[in-house]
């Protein structure tokens, strides 16, 4: 187990959430499930209190703490994507069922957590020693919801007065 493991509170979609995010990203798995005891007052036996899960090859814990903390935009969650391919997957897996297009790569997913789908190009465009093209792109990535590489390349690209 990892030193520091982030700790996720559901309302009661913790092995829901985590079966989803395990489905999309590679080196991911359910490690544990842990429940409640048939003699816990506060909690049906047999209810999930707990999924300890691997994600990308970082752990996490999934804890069904109930409706008292809602996730905000003040923690999200960054995946490097190799091309526009991914993007697409993985917007469109976590938008489904009730998710939420944000601006600029962001996202909320049906469980309420927030996450910037990135591709890497743009990692690297916002890299290059060409801060003007790197400006470009950054302003067209400001135009955007989901990214779209193609798009970015383009502005990134671009020779004004050429």
């Amino acid at each position: 187990m990892s030193k520091i493991v982030p700790c996720l509170w559901f309302n009661g979609q913790a092995e829901e959430a985590a079966k989803l995010y395990v489905s999309l990203l590679p080196d991911s798995r359910i490690d544990r499930v842990m429940r409640s005891p048939a003699d816990n007052p506060s909690t049906p036996a047999g209810a999930v209190l707990t999924v300890e899960f691997t994600l990308a090859g970082q752990q996490f814990m999934g804890l069904n703490g109930g409706p008292k903390f809602p996730f905000t935009e003040a923690v999200s969650f960054t995946i490097d994507c190799a091309d526009q391919a991914e993007v697409d997957r993985l917007w469109d897996a976590l938008i489904q069922g009730g998710g939420s297009p944000g601006p600029c790569g962001w996202l909320k997913d049906r469980f309420g957590l927030s996450w910037q789908i990135v591709p890497r190009a743009l990692t690297e465009m916002m890299g290059a020693p060409d801060r003007e093209a790197a400006g470009r792109a950054m302003q067209a990535m400001m135009k955007m919801s989901k990214l779209d590489v193609a798009t970015l390349q383009r502005a990134f690209e671009a020779r004004p007065n050429a």
